[in-house]
């Protein structure tokens, strides 16, 4: 049975009557990576300041280590690092100096500052201004920043943003190592849906506020079946004939997508044995984003249906 650090019961928050998060349960397990995805405007960032704290709910409960957010903030709070937005650094100081002044809030030993900096790759560049850094380089300060004091918990709110495609590379190796290496929990929260599908073992997917599928990589992975990309031609023609013979078919841009399928060499050999030209054939297995795409859409035209 798997053990949740992080669980809601119908967290909401609402702004003059609008619900930026409606009703949510939120049940995150106890090491590995939860990816917490959503577009700019899902709720995520109202999200994670509730379960910091920063914020209070209009409605529902937060708990974390099976403590309420409400009542033992400060105890929950000194098992949690986090990363929300843009790091906050001085940039005329140094990494090192930044990093003494969370070690002194923290009350932690100063070789806190050598090992975390260890862990994000900055220890040869300690003594370097912070305004010198690169974009990669101050997210991961941000991230050394949230890890001192060795937490248990390490959220991180779009730590991707505003990087370059070596930096986004950087940074997801450097998060993709933390449960591993340091016993850690991580939650990410983002709208780049390629990088989490390479980095989580778990996923929640918010839009407009609610919650609309939570579950392992694998199971949201499982909710979409492959398809056979045809291109055959007189393609009108090749369309009506395999709507005959019953097949799922969907036109997109030259090609043809059928859904459920025999296999492909079945397929091949019908088109050609009807004198269709068969030219490309391949399986086209949906990715984490076309089947974000496909749940929100549906949760879209449910929205519309119940307004009818």
């Amino acid at each position: 049975m798997k053990k949740y650090l992080i669980e809601t019961d119908n967290l909401t928050k609402k702004f003059d009557g609008f619900a930026a998060v409606n009703s949510i349960n939120l049940k995150i397990p106890q090491g590995g990576i939860y990816g917490f995805l959503g577009p700019n405007g899902a709720g995520k960032s109202t999200t994670i300041r509730m379960l910091l704290g920063l914020i209070s709910p209009t409605e529902g409960k937060a708990k974390l280590f099976d403590k309420s957010i409400d009542k033992d903030r400060l105890d929950i709070l000194k098992k949690v690092g986090s990363m929300v937005e843009n790091p906050s650094y001085y940039a005329h100081l140094t990494a090192y100096e930044n990093l003494n002044i969370i070690r002194e809030i923290l009350n932690v030993e100063k070789s806190e500052i050598e090992r975390v900096l260890n862990i994000v790759g900055l220890l040869e560049v300690k003594d370097k201004k912070v305004k010198k850094f690169s974009m990669g380089m101050k997210q991961r300060l941000g991230i050394a920043q949230a890890l001192i004091g060795n937490p248990e918990l390490l959220i991180l709110d779009e730590p991707t943003n505003g990087l370059d495609p070596a930096g986004i590379r950087e940074i997801r190796a450097l998060i993709k190592g933390l449960p591993e290496k340091l016993g850690i929990t991580v939650v990410v929260s983002s709208h780049i849906l390629s990088e989490i599908e390479l980095m989580a073992t778990d996923v929640g997917i918010i839009n407009k506020g609610n919650l609309i599928f939570q579950g392992s990589l694998e199971e949201l992975q499982k909710r979409s079946l492959a398809q056979i990309k045809i291109g055959a031609e007189p393609k009108k023609e090749a369309i009506d004939h395999l709507l005959k013979r019953g097949y799922q078919v969907e036109e997109r841009d030259k090609y043809i997508y059928i859904k459920e399928f025999s296999s492909p060499s079945i397929l091949t050999k019908e088109l050609v044995i009807n004198n269709f030209e068969v030219y490309h054939i391949s399986e086209d297995k949906s990715n984490l984003e076309d089947i974000f795409l496909d749940i929100t859409r549906k949760e879209n035209q449910d929205e519309i249906t119940n307004i009818n």
